[in-house]
């Protein structure tokens, strides 16, 4: 580890917001790899314990349908650690291939790539990831594209900002003029310097992901019962909430932590990959 690398994690560390987001992230993500050997089925029904309070056998109690509401929410982690980054993954890889291409190429490329783009930016992101849904049917895999589908455009954008701000550059000349390719360009040069605000977007999304899922999920857009997903866990168990407040309140407890975890993240990756910060 060199003396910057050094530097920037001491930069990290002193940031009080950005280690809790750390820690509660790297307990939640434990928990989730952990979960199948911390708690038990997630699906098991025993009726005879049905909207149980928390004791020493149901840490977090039972649901209506006397399923442990700890091993759901665990499972849920699970599920909803996945979905975060697949959404972000997808959308990184969409919106990277399309801001890269308008800002290289220019032109009419840039045009017609753009207006794409604003279109899907011209549309409310949770009614529109509803209406992808709709189309495609409601479950998990569906919801990760309906949610990819209108989280892409951000990167576009911010990509395409920092190409155009370095296609001109004198070490992109320079290569240039030593004949490299428009595609050898983009792809040694300009996509690895333009690395750090697509990561700090990333750390950002998410927990935005997880939230839009969790969302689509509540309004029976996405995951469907029994699925211990944190969204439909709070939909299954709304009409519960006066005589059994901990089978809706965990899981939306858990979806609270999550994105406040990786918001939190993002601020002290952001504080730490932003030039600017150093100088303060």
């Amino acid at each position: 580890m060199n003396d910057l690398q050094k530097r920037n994690l001491r930069r990290f560390l002193k940031n009080p917001g950005s280690l809790l987001g750390s820690i509660i992230a790297l307990i939640i993500i434990l928990l989730a790899l952990f979960a199948p050997l911390i708690a038990g089925d997630p699906l098991a029904q025993n009726l005879s314990e049905r909207l149980q309070a928390p004791n020493p056998n149901h840490f977090l109690g039972t649901d209506q349908l006397g399923r442990d509401v700890f091993s759901r929410v665990l499972q849920g982690a699970r599920i909803s650690l996945r979905l975060g980054l697949i959404v972000v993954s997808l959308s990184l890889f969409v919106g990277s291939l399309v801001g890269l291409t308008a800002g290289i190429l220019g032109g009419l490329w840039d045009d017609l790539l753009m207006r794409i783009t604003d279109i899907f930016l011209a549309f409310p992101a949770l009614i529109l990831a509803m209406a992808i849904s709709a189309a495609l049917g409601p479950n998990l895999n569906n919801v990760m594209i309906a949610v990819a589908a209108v989280s892409w455009p951000s990167y576009a954008r911010l990509l395409r900002a920092q190409v155009l701000a370095l296609k001109h550059v004198e070490f992109v000349d320079a290569a240039r003029s030593l004949g490299a390719t428009q595609t050898r360009i983009a792809l040694r040069h300009l996509l690895p310097n333009s690395v750090t605000p697509l990561m700090v977007q990333a750390s950002f999304d998410i927990g935005s992901a997880i939230l839009t899922a969790a969302g689509l999920s509540f309004i029976g857009f996405g995951a469907q019962p029994p699925i211990p997903e944190w969204g439909a866990m709070v939909s299954e168990t709304r009409n519960f909430i006066n005589e059994a407040p901990w089978a809706s309140s965990s899981p939306a407890i858990a979806i609270l932590l999550t994105v406040l975890a990786f918001n939190l993240l993002g601020d002290g990756i952001r504080d730490v990959l932003d030039p600017r910060s150093s100088q303060r």
